[in-house]
């Protein structure tokens, strides 16, 4: 009994999230949006609302004592991700992936999307308190991704693959991770905000969910469901995703004493779709673009059936 509550509990927070994607889908097609339209609505969540999200939660939601006491979690995406890339060579050797897509390819398969969906859909199964797990899972993602992604995915590139220190540091520290700092630090300084302020930041806060599923839904009509493809390329992210990234976190997490919800919200995390920003880095550096985008559609599309399924599972008995 108390797995079918936990499996429609998942389905309508799932439900919920698909409802929104939905709106932004059909609003695309009847052709509301075009392309700076779209990238309005992701500068004005990544810039605008999620920093002023981060800021606003943060503060009243946590104290300095819950803070501190989840930053050692940081260890367990960053070690899971490592692992991740070393396998991802064994795979893309077993399943031949051609090499002018293996830098994408290793990209896609250890980095997911942790806050388009991640976010959304963990605020929606576990409210407000699986924020400080979430935005520790974040912290490690985005600092991996733009540094071993990118230059993985440069690799594919038509250019000469580079670091770039400066850069690197800028897309790192941007303003969601920014919004996450202060936070964080207003918290820790005990530093009361005018009320004027927190209102403004709540409500500004408020559009982050609501607009990057609509985001989502843009970008699934963009790509065009018809271009969604079953090929070895797509079968060994689809793998990476959905599969070994939860298993090997699960294996992970389940001998560790830390709260059942930071190991909860570490899985989820962990087996998001890949990241939104795969195709727009690609098409900077000259790697496949369509492929980012095909991949990106996909994972997205097949997290609504993985989610509720895995959900259920990591709410089971041997996970505690």
């Amino acid at each position: 009994m108390q797995i079918l509550q936990t499996f429609v509990q998942s389905i309508q927070g799932v439900m919920t999230i698909i409802v929104m994607i939905a709106v932004g889908y059909l609003l695309a097609r009847w052709g509301w949006f075009n392309e700076s339209a779209t990238k309005l609505i992701a500068r004005l969540v990544t810039q605008i609302a999620l920093p002023a999200y981060m800021i606003a939660t943060i503060t009243k939601q946590f104290t300095a004592h819950k803070l501190l006491s989840t930053l050692p979690g940081l260890r367990f995406p960053v070690l899971n991700m490592a692992i991740l890339f070393g396998i991802s060579f064994g795979v893309m050797r077993a399943l031949n992936i051609k090499k002018s897509h293996r830098g994408l390819f290793a990209s896609m398969f250890l980095n997911s999307n942790t806050v388009f969906i991640g976010l959304p859909v963990n605020q929606a199964l576990f409210g407000n308190s699986a924020l400080p797990y979430v935005l520790v899972y974040y912290m490690a993602n985005t600092t991996i991704f733009w540094t071993l992604g990118v230059y993985l995915i440069q690799r594919d590139g038509t250019g000469t693959a580079k670091f770039d220190l400066k850069q690197t540091l800028t897309k790192i520290f941007s303003p969601p991770l920014l919004g996450f700092m202060i936070g964080v630090l207003l918290v820790l300084g005990n530093i009361h905000v005018p009320k004027f302020l927190m209102d403004d930041f709540s409500y500004i806060g408020g559009l982050t969910i609501p607009l990057s599923m609509i985001f989502i839904g843009i970008s699934m009509a963009n790509a065009g469901l018809s271009s969604m493809r079953f090929d070895r390329d797509s079968l060994g992210i689809l793998l990476g995703r959905f599969i070994l990234a939860p298993v090997l976190m699960t294996l992970m997490l389940i001998p560790m004493s830390i709260p059942l919800e930071m190991k909860q919200v570490f899985i989820l995390q962990s087996a998001m779709p890949v990241m939104t920003n795969a195709p727009v880095v690609s098409k900077l550096y000259g790697a496949d673009a369509d492929y980012a985008a095909v991949m990106v559609t996909e994972t997205t599309l097949l997290s609504l059936i993985v989610i509720p399924i895995l959900m259920v599972i990591v709410q089971a008995n041997f996970i505690r």
